[in-house]
């Protein structure tokens, strides 16, 4: 618990009668900045940072998109039987698979993330997401080598889900302590650019080969093809990783190449990433995290992972026909998230994630009605509708939730809230509304599903703190130029007395 303010423990008679006493407390309990203190950010520097882990993150989602986008297949390749619907959730229910261990990858790969630094633990990452999904194209089918197929598949996609426990976290924490203060949401929009671009990536592959191939052939060798090109787009993504250094705030934090002075004493000092910690200290901000990372993952995993299934098993759309329209979306969205982000360094983080829940608590219902509506207009506008909400909160979340934690656990912290909310809410999601819709008969289950989420998510937007424009807890204030700085120390400096 922080100490009194001197002003409000102390007699006020007192503070009258010994000023310059009172005055000294206060500077060493808020000692003004010096421009050492000050972080000036290097803006080729910051857009390698973005380039990095956004193609990390494109990567992820292009391997978790075209599992989803393939489940159909994969279900038929690996769990054959005669009933459609089980072999759907039994491809689902691998899916999910991977999100079990993410909260393991969370706990290990976080708090290591903390002690080494974030680069070393992204490009470890980066490696075993390629291998994981690289590995899934090799898989012989059930036809060949039994039940063993199913098993491999289930391990590979543990250790994709493992890897991937280490990889937002780190890539969100790494923008963030990268970008300047006032631009923390536009840079971290692009983390969510990578999202997106990964699943229009596997959307488009996908699309492409049901459109090349016939089912036979797409069963038989076209499925493998878009696991196999995780492989060559793995070693990129670990080449420009390499390139990249720790991030300022990390080396402040260790007393690396950039020292924080002796005033800047919100910035600690060492880096323990200490799992009892983080559980026994920031409890609080952890339930805040799991509450909006929830209400986020479900309402994303339903419309970019499940939407081209629910279009095809439940409509009767055909699977290129769904992924068009989802892949349109899509596009869309990536244009305009930037703009988004720019938005939240405005008006701030908790306008932007506000606005998306609300879109998904009063909008789900009406989109999904005007989804089942026969023709493509309806469809598009329906998923417009959705696709608008969630880019309010996907060019938000990656600024808002690096900004709950302060540094020494930032990494350790985000991976273990952000995962077991994923592992939670986000993986099971297709699962759950399948066998929702399975169990009541209703294809509207995805928008109640949604609303639920979203009404969660308001209440936890409502609980949050606005970090937007602000630094990082725990990090000193970082800048795009040297003239902030200076206006950031003068800002503090006494007025003169005549």
């Amino acid at each position: 618990m922080a100490a009194p303010d001197p002003h409000q423990a102390a007699d006020p008679l007192a503070v009258k009668r010994h000023p310059t006493l009172f005055r000294a407390i206060r500077k060493r309990r808020n000692p003004r900045l010096r421009r050492t203190d000050i972080t000036v950010t290097d803006d080729a520097a910051v857009k390698r940072a973005v380039k990095a882990a956004s193609l990390g993150n494109a990567m992820e989602w292009f391997d978790f998109g075209i599992y989803s986008y393939l489940a159909v297949t994969i279900g038929q390749v690996f769990f054959p039987s005669g009933n459609e619907t089980t072999q759907l959730l039994s491809s689902f229910a691998t899916f999910a698979v991977a999100f079990l261990v993410r909260p393991l990858g969370g706990m290990f790969f976080g708090p290591m993330g903390d002690k080494v630094g974030r680069k070393k633990v992204l490009a470890l990452t980066m490696i075993l997401m390629a291998v994981g999904t690289f590995a899934i194209g090799l898989i012989p089918s059930h036809a060949t080598i039994g039940v063993w197929a199913a098993v491999l598949l289930i391990f590979f996609r543990m250790l994709q889900g493992f890897s991937t426990g280490g990889e937002y976290g780190g890539a969100s924490t790494f923008i963030a302590e990268y970008a300047p203060d006032k631009r923390r949401g536009f840079f971290g929009s692009f983390l969510e650019f990578g999202t997106l671009a990964g699943y229009v990536g596997a959307a488009g592959l996908v699309t492409a080969l049901y459109a090349l191939l016939n089912d036979a052939q797409m069963e038989a060798w076209g499925w493998r093809i878009p696991f196999l090109v995780a492989g060559p787009l793995g070693l990129v993504g670990l080449y420009l990783r390499l390139r990249l250094d720790e991030t300022p705030a990390f080396q402040k934090l260790e007393g690396g190449t950039a020292h924080a002075s002796e005033a800047a004493d919100g910035v600690e000092a060492t880096a323990k990433g200490d799992l009892a910690k983080i559980f026994r200290q920031y409890w609080p901000t952890l339930i805040l995290c799991i509450c909006l990372v929830g209400a986020y993952n479900i309402t994303d995993y339903m419309l970019l992972s499940y939407m081209p299934t629910y279009l095809s098993d439940e409509l009767g759309y055909s699977e290129t026909h769904g992924l068009l329209i989802l892949l349109a979306v899509m596009v869309f969205l990536m244009l305009i998230i930037s703009q988004v982000g720019k938005l939240s360094d405005r008006f701030g983080r908790k306008p932007l994630l506000m606005a998306g829940m609300l879109g998904f608590l009063f909008l789900s219902l009406p989109a999904f009605l005007l989804i089942r509506v026969d023709g493509i207009l309806p469809i598009t506008i329906g998923m417009l509708m959705l696709g608008l909400s969630l880019v309010c909160m996907l060019g938000t979340m990656s600024a808002a939730l690096p900004a709950l934690f302060p540094t020494n656990v930032r990494y350790g912290s985000l991976s273990v809230g952000y995962n077991l909310s994923a592992s939670i809410f986000g993986g099971t999601t297709p699962l759950v509304i399948t066998a929702l819709i399975s169990w009541t008969g209703s294809n509207l289950m995805p928008a109640y599903y949604a609303m639920a989420a979203a009404l969660v998510g308001l209440i936890a937007v409502a609980c949050m703190k606005e970090t937007a424009q602000q630094p990082l807890i725990g990090s000193p204030p970082s800048v795009e130029t040297d003239e902030e700085a200076a206006e950031l120390v003068q800002a503090q400096a006494p007025e003169p007395k005549f």
